[in-house]
């Protein structure tokens, strides 16, 4: 994997900072934004061999597009400075492309990803540095995933096969049975997604989505997978622990003593449902970083990994 790294500057030499670079494939025509840092730099990674074009836009300057870059196997690609001229009366600047505004587009491509086209993979993001989320945006992922068709028609599965089972036999059999079972089923997945996805994440400043590590040895990777269900990336872009994730767990698995069976609740079972959903999380964050991947539809072809 290559990368594509620069400078923006204005034409006195001052860096620019907040300026939108995006990087556009000739092949695919997919692209990717990002914005340059206080230093005025940019650095795309992950990327494949290939011919590629950058563009830079930023309030008060003329927008600059370079020419074509030829991008060797696993070259790191260093753009000379790139100056943008000071907008003219006669340029006409319709937007101020913000931080906001680049997480909501990253957020348009997540919700498209699907494994094998079908199963939502909402949740995880191939952009190392992705942009953190606004508490509006992580309530949209939340939300769109609790209502996606294959979300219903998952509750439905799992209480069939409890249905045919036996479990929670307090709930009895036939349709009302049934019916007892799917609510509980849904509502244990809305609950979680909801406390441990949007509402916790948006007080205690945390990203709820599985950063895609992508490089490394197999050992490191796996070790990385799996600190995600404890260890989480702060909307200041640091890693910290993941609060959102333990106590979502554990608050999601003690709401559900509301409505299971009276045989079924209780603190010991509180605390082993909490530690297997961790346990599942970890063992998804495994799958995410291996397989996931590769099987899902809607991933952008260029999407990265960790620098």
């Amino acid at each position: 994997m290559g990368s594509i790294r620069g400078t923006v500057t204005a034409s006195d030499g001052d860096v620019v900072a907040g300026a939108l670079v995006t990087l556009v494939a000739e092949a695919s025509k997919s692209q990717r934004t990002i914005l340059t840092d206080a230093t005025g730099t940019f650095n795309f990674t992950g990327l494949s061999v290939g011919t590629f074009q950058l563009i830079v836009t930023s309030n008060g300057f003329a927008p600059w597009a370079g020419g074509k870059i030829v991008l060797e196997p696993g070259q790191n690609y260093q753009m000379p400075p790139i100056a943008l001229a000071v907008a003219t009366a006669s340029t006409t600047v319709t937007a101020v492309f913000t931080g906001h505004d680049l997480a909501e587009q990253q957020v348009h491509v997540e919700e498209k990803q699907r494994v094998l086209g079908i199963v939502p993979n909402f949740y995880t993001t191939y952009v190392w540095n992705a942009e953190p989320l606004i508490s509006k945006q992580k309530f949209q992922l939340a939300w769109r995933t609790s209502i996606d068709p294959v979300t219903f028609l998952g509750s439905g599965v799992i209480a069939g096969i409890q249905q045919w089972q036996n479990d929670f036999s307090e709930y009895g059999p036939g349709v009302e049975g049934y019916a007892k079972r799917y609510g509980a089923n849904y509502a244990d997945g809305f609950v979680g997604v909801m406390i441990g996805g949007a509402i916790l994440p948006s007080i205690l400043h945390q990203d709820p989505r599985y950063f895609y590590k992508g490089t490394g040895s197999i050992r490191s990777r796996a070790l990385y997978a799996i600190s995600t269900a404890v260890i989480c990336k702060g909307d200041n872009g640091q890693w910290q622990p993941n609060y959102s994730n333990v106590l979502g767990t554990l608050a999601a698995a003690g709401i559900s003593n509301i409505y299971y069976p009276a045989n079924d609740r209780g603190v010991l079972l509180t605390i082993d449902n909490s530690l297997i959903g961790l346990a599942a999380g970890a063992g998804t964050a495994l799958l995410q970083e291996f397989l996931l991947k590769k099987l899902s539809r809607g991933v952008p072809a260029s999407a990265g990994a960790q620098p």
